[in-house]
């Protein structure tokens, strides 16, 4: 709960430790509680291809990515931090879910319930008004619908095609993904960002044309 500071200097000195450190103790569970993510691996490689990435390494890389690449955007009005909180927490879900395979078409018909459960749980951790806002900011990027989901959903698109390009397709080649899959998948950088889909979709060409993807 959030007091007023008229309604706060009413409150008894040894009350309000108690109210904070209440907060700073659900702020606390829900930092050691995210430290799991750091256990989640993803079916994506390291550029060196030396061993998966996992998905807090996946968070920190996006977000670096919005900061250089948010010139990219077309919306003039781009709430940069807004972007950036959504790619922080947006695959805190796999703590529960675990990484889906997006190729995956069996495991991802189940893959919007088990994260909502997990939404429900990790961000119910929090105090409610902070557990409110990052559930707001984790359901927005979701339904993609402002420029601000759209462009970190394009960022979250983006990465994973370096990495398999880089990595000369070794996520794709495993799985037998074709180029096709990875247009559809990929498409929708477009709107969001059309040059970088103009970069992307060269990459995914690119990457046919040098066995990284089949045709």
């Amino acid at each position: 709960m959030i007091y007023s500071l008229a309604q706060f200097k009413n409150i008894q000195p040894r009350e309000a430790y108690c109210m904070e450190s209440e907060r700073l103790e659900k702020q606390i569970q829900f930092i050691v509680e995210i430290d799991k993510l750091k256990q989640i691996y993803r079916q994506t490689y390291l550029m060196d291809g030396s061993r998966r990435e996992n998905s807090v390494e996946h968070s920190w890389h996006l977000a670096l990515m919005t900061v250089l690449l948010a010139e990219y955007s077309p919306s003039e009005s781009l709430d940069l931090f807004r972007v950036l909180k959504m790619v922080l927490i947006h695959d805190l879900v796999e703590i529960d879910a675990g990484d889906t395979l997006c190729y995956d078409e069996k495991a991802r018909r189940s893959q919007k319930s088990r994260e909502l459960m997990a939404a429900d749980r990790i961000f119910n951790l929090l105090p409610p008004d902070q557990a409110g806002k990052m559930r707001d900011l984790w359901d927005e990027f979701e339904a993609s619908l402002t420029p601000e989901a759209g462009f970190a959903r394009a960022i979250d698109r983006m990465q994973p095609v370096l990495h398999n390009y880089h990595t000369r397709g070794a996520a794709w080649r495993k799985h037998g993904v074709t180029r096709d899959q990875v247009v559809t998948r990929n498409h929708e950088i477009e709107k969001a960002a059309p040059e970088l889909w103009d970069y992307i979709h060269a990459l995914i060409e690119r990457a046919v044309e040098k066995g990284y993807l089949l045709p």
